[in-house]
């Protein structure tokens, strides 16, 4: 259940249209998750006495619900849409607490005893893969592979992708020096970035997966450079690097693009090094500041790039962590699309416009219908898909066999190089129960197009009409 500092409502705090953040405080008397409102300054908390003073909120993409490790190292889920909050593991006591969702907010992903944990929050069913060494698991947007740290034949840490399956595990990174710390995936799955060798001396790096081309940041003065932070739109980093004057250390908050480019100061903190996080629209940054001998902060800011002038938030409590909400709002409702003329029905997020009868698109993604008509296998055609001389997908894009109501089908993934311009457009083509007439022409397969994080949601859905 939820419990509150004030007597508003739930559904009055959770309606802002700027987002919430959720953070680690003990404002109650204990380490628990809050969430501030940014559009009303309204706090809530959401647990109590679960917390514990390295818990970090780490929210679903669609913003229903958040995970964290909390008190004796369980690992929770709060529903948000609910106030249900449930515990689904144990952690031991030196265990990575890097936690990840899944595109579709199905699933949770971490580490734990030398495997990767899927775990699956609707059917509760629990899939692992056996990887000695392993960290920092991330899911990249298609939902079918993973990121990971581990190490090498050698012993060398390095980054890993590897399909959920547990096959076509593949080494990124070619790292001859320290280990490889913070690993994390840009939302679009073209970059990565990683700081090494340790805590005394951090530095950041991006690799361009594409390529493999690895980019270094330059930093700070002290080399001390921590929690990076991908910004929505994948081009830019937000980070933390130490400086020292004569009264004592401070932290500068740091952007840069992901080829190291254009680094530039924009705020500084008064802790040693300070978490960040970016607002849903890539606008703003919020920071922790407030520190006193101790080093725990006890103060929350934001700016807004556009007026670069820092506004504080919260004061007088400790805090420990902070995560912005991936969406503006909480809003998890789906509407039905139907097309008579396709034959099809699924179901979409319902703050998706229509462009036209075939397309709809949103801020976060969009989806487009045809059909196809061709006396080949459904191989063949999803080979000539994949393979378009304009390469829409990328020079190797992933086909992935599946069914869809009994039917033979494929989705089509892109490959980091994607031309930007499509907007990390994947593809599901399946063969109809039986061919359709559009326009006195017979057509045997049914193509959707959608952006990779919201495809497997949508193709979920799908069912054919009579």
């Amino acid at each position: 259940m939820y419990f509150f500092n004030t007597v508003r409502s739930v559904d009055k705090v959770l309606s802002g249209g700027y987002g919430l953040i959720a953070y680690t405080s003990d404002r109650g008397g204990d380490f628990d998750i809050w969430l501030f409102n940014t559009r009303n300054g309204v706090n809530v908390q959401l647990t109590n006495e679960l917390g514990d003073s390295f818990s970090n909120p780490v929210w679903s993409p669609d913003s229903s619900k958040i995970a964290f490790v909390g008190r004796n190292r369980i690992l929770y889920i709060i529903h948000l849409t609910t106030g249900l909050i449930s515990n689904i593991d144990q952690l031991e006591e030196e265990a990575d607490f890097a936690l990840d969702w899944s595109p579709d907010s199905e699933r949770l992903a971490y580490t734990k005893q030398n495997h990767i944990i899927l775990y699956n929050v609707t059917s509760h069913e629990v899939g692992s893969i056996i990887l000695p060494g392993s960290s920092d698991v991330q899911w990249f947007p298609n939902g079918v592979e993973l990121l990971f740290q581990a190490p090498d034949a050698s012993g060398i840490s390095q980054l890993f992708r590897i399909r959920t399956d547990g096959s076509e595990k593949q080494k990124i990174t070619s790292n001859t020096e320290g280990p490889l710390h913070n690993a994390q995936l840009s939302p679009d799955g073209t970059f990565a970035l990683y700081t090494t060798p340790g805590v005394s001396i951090s530095i950041i790096h991006t690799v361009e997966l594409s390529t493999s081309n690895v980019f270094e940041v330059k930093g700070g003065p002290l080399a001390k450079n921590y929690f990076p932070k991908w910004s929505p739109d994948s081009l830019k980093i937000a980070y933390s690097a130490t400086a020292s004057n004569d009264t004592g250390y401070f932290s500068q908050v740091r952007t840069v693009g992901r080829q190291a480019e254009n680094d530039r100061i924009w705020a500084v903190s008064n802790c040693f090094a300070t978490p960040i996080t970016w607002s849903p629209d890539g606008r703003k940054i919020a920071y922790l500041s407030g520190c006193t001998e101790q080093e725990f902060a006890h103060e929350m800011w934001v700016f807004d790039f556009k007026h670069p002038v820092p506004i504080r938030l919260i004061e007088g409590v400790r805090i420990m962590a902070l995560q912005w909400s991936p969406t503006p709002i909480i809003d998890v409702s789906r509407k039905t699309y139907t097309n008579p003329v396709y034959k099809v029905k699924f179901l979409y997020p319902s703050h998706w416009q229509k462009v036209n009868d075939e397309r709809y698109e949103g801020v976060d993604g969009f989806f487009q219908i045809s059909a196809i008509s061709s006396g080949g296998s459904i191989n063949e055609v999803c080979r000539g898909e994949a393979s378009h001389p304009l390469m829409p997908y990328g020079s190797r894009p992933s086909i992935f066999k599946t069914q869809i109501q009994n039917q033979e089908a494929c989705l089509i993934f892109p490959s980091a190089d994607q031309p930007a311009e499509m907007l990390r457009q994947a593809a599901l083509i399946v063969r109809y129960p039986k061919p359709i007439q559009i326009q006195e022409t017979d057509y045997n397969y049914f193509i959707l197009w959608a952006d990779e994080r919201h495809i497997k949601k949508i193709t979920s859905s799908l069912k054919f009409l009579p």
